[in-house]
């Protein structure tokens, strides 16, 4: 039994830790590394406050406890 409420603890412990926020200019640098691996050379990803946000869709990421957003905008050429 002390074995099991060990292993309940310990996972607690490591489902906080995965949760925890991620700085805005870490997670960006994550989702521009995607994009890149997609092929996409011509775009456009920018950190703003919520109240920036005008479209939804565009946004790719949440960031620094969902005070801010990363937005996603291809460029045509």
């Amino acid at each position: 039994m002390k074995r099991f409420a060990v292993v309940v603890i310990g996972c607690a412990f490591a489902t906080s830790a995965l949760a925890a926020p991620k700085p805005c200019e870490e997670l960006k640098a994550e989702i521009e590394a995607k994009i890149q691996a997609q092929g996409v050379t011509s775009y456009t990803l920018e950190i703003v406050t919520n109240d920036e946000v005008h479209d939804q869709n565009m946004v790719v990421g949440t960031c620094e406890n969902g005070t801010k957003k990363i937005i996603y905008q291809k460029n045509d050429r």
